[in-house]
């Protein structure tokens, strides 16, 4: 298997729906647990490791807004605590293990969270301790895919990692097109002008012009992390300027 360089300081920015076994919502044991373990070993390894957690097996912002007629603001705030109790289930899930963390939270909630200080942040990796980013970037309309952007700009991490339910970036869905071919490479440019639904635009953009690539990959195969973390060619690498490669889906 062909290889990428190593990293030592990454974002792994994980959907909500992680948490929670398929077609379900809320929080899952199981889950909870296999996530935990994953991030634990990463972070164990020496790794510097901030988490982005989402927060649609609680509430998504958007489509409660519709539900409920009630403003888009209040919706999304409301997705943030979700983000927030997501965030907490996961910080103790990994203490638990043996792992440090901390949970640091884009609202003020003294009681539960560390407020996200940049300083501190960085801080928190230095010591070993896995950080856990909550509340998105405490601003409506903006998505968790986007804070991921932002906070592994703003912490210096060498790559974002996006963990999806499938294997990479394919041209169509590969669950029901059977054709979709998958791509072991993309430019920033093609994602975007394609609209190959990676991460929302300004997420893209942001990791486009600060030179951050993003690794798209299958978080639900164990150890997947870990591969993708010492330099297995897992899943689609999306950067400014590749080779672009195709594999058959």
């Amino acid at each position: 298997m062909s290889r990428r360089r190593p990293f030592k300081r990454v974002l792994l920015k994980i959907s909500g729906e992680s948490f929670s076994k398929p077609g379900e919502g809320g929080i899952d044991a199981k889950e909870l647990q296999k996530i935990a373990s994953e991030v634990a070993a990463v972070a164990s390894s020496g790794v510097d490791l901030a988490v982005v957690v989402g927060g649609g097996n609680m509430i998504r912002g958007a489509n409660l807004a519709r539900r409920l007629k009630i403003d888009q603001s209040t919706a999304d705030y409301m997705g943030m605590l979700g983000t927030v109790m997501n965030g907490m289930a996961l910080k103790e899930a990994i203490e638990n293990i043996g792992q440090p963390a901390r949970l640091l939270s884009a609202i003020n909630m003294p009681s539960i969270a560390e407020p996200f200080i940049r300083k501190r942040a960085l801080r928190h990796m230095e010591k070993g301790r896995c950080i856990i980013l909550a509340a998105g970037t405490g601003n409506p309309f903006f998505t968790t895919d986007t804070c991921a952007s932002l906070r592994a700009t703003e912490l210096n991490c060498e790559v974002v990692l996006k963990a999806t339910k499938v294997d990479g970036v394919y041209d169509a869905d590969p669950v029901s097109n059977h054709d979709a071919r998958r791509f072991n490479q993309l430019t920033f440019s093609q994602a975007i002008e394609e609209r190959l639904g990676v991460m929302d635009l300004t997420a893209l953009s942001m990791c486009m012009e600060h030179d951050l690539p993003v690794i798209v990959f299958n978080f639900k195969e164990e150890g997947n992390i870990m591969r993708v973390v010492q330099g297995e060619a897992v899943g689609t690498l999306i950067h400014n300027t590749a080779d672009t490669a195709v594999e058959s889906g």
